[in-house]
């Protein structure tokens, strides 16, 4: 991780367990990790949006939960890295496992009858999430968190590729196409990690706007923010379909990502060229 900044900004000296390779406060006296802060917006502004369309459209509250998680994710990320203060950090990091938790319970219940409540896995996920809030804000130790998480990614993971080998194979694209935006992210993360001094290097013989593409952190944030949202949209895929409905993804010209019901058409929107499948 990278060393305690040169710089002293709005929000004092850092006291959260984890400091990010970007240089605090090279862009903003009020923000500490630029960068690592406004790429948050991909976790806040579309699955704000697909919550409003979920509650519209009436869907299941477990999906309205899972988009509201991976805002509240982006919250505490944004607090996170705008301030490097150790209540923040808790802020971005249980929020993680909590919204993993929501993730892992749709993913699960995608097979079930409506108004149904699957009671032993509701609280066996509601379990876990004590269990690892109680350890971390007593063990404070990063590691357990990212095994903690993992682990839910794993679970994810191994549901949505059972979905799509076994279950409708023809979710393979978007199956495959979250995971591997999620594994893009969290290798820049590790790119971030291990070789932060020589991009800090780097980015000083880089004009700041170049610079900035080398942000990998940031670059985490957005990827995983997009395989995420990608992963509710398969979940989402998955849950229609079972009960006997015709989803369809289209892929539009546009910034943001929304998801809406007009006969149980699902809308992409993710700045790519116009597509429907």
């Amino acid at each position: 991780m990278a060393p305690a900044a040169d710089r002293e900004g709005y929000w004092g000296p850092p006291t959260s367990t984890l400091e990010w390779c970007e240089e605090n406060y090279a862009v903003s006296y009020y923000i500490a990790e630029f960068w690592n802060t406004v790429s948050n917006l991909i976790f806040i502004l579309p699955p704000i949006y697909g919550a409003i369309q979920t509650y519209k459209d009436g869907l299941e509250k477990r999906y309205l939960a899972a988009y509201l998680c991976l805002t509240a994710v982006g919250l505490g990320s944004w607090c996170f890295h705008m301030t490097l203060k150790y209540e923040m950090q808790l802020l971005d990091e249980l929020p993680m496992i909590y919204s993993c938790c929501v993730f892992v319970y749709c993913l699960y219940e995608c097979f079930k009858y409506k108004n149904t409540v699957n009671y032993p896995l509701l609280f066996l996920l509601i379990t876990y999430s004590v269990v690892v809030s109680i350890v971390y804000l007593n063990l404070k130790e990063p590691v357990f968190h990212q095994v903690m998480y993992g682990t839910l990614v794993s679970i994810i993971v191994l549901r949505s590729v059972y979905i799509v080998l076994w279950v409708y194979p023809w979710l393979r694209g978007l199956g495959y196409t979250s995971l591997t935006v999620f594994l893009m992210g969290f290798f820049l993360w590790n790119v971030d990690n291990i070789f932060c001094d020589k991009l800090r290097a780097l980015r000083e013989k880089m004009p700041p706007v170049v610079g900035a593409v080398t942000q990998f952190h940031a670059w985490w944030h957005i990827l995983t923010g997009l395989g995420s949202y990608l992963h509710i949209l398969l979940s989402l895929y998955t849950r229609t379909l079972f009960l006997k409905h015709r989803p369809k993804v289209k892929v539009s010209y546009f910034v943001f990502i929304n998801v809406h019901l007009n006969i149980l058409c699902f809308d992409l929107v993710v700045g790519l060229n116009n597509y429907a499948c």
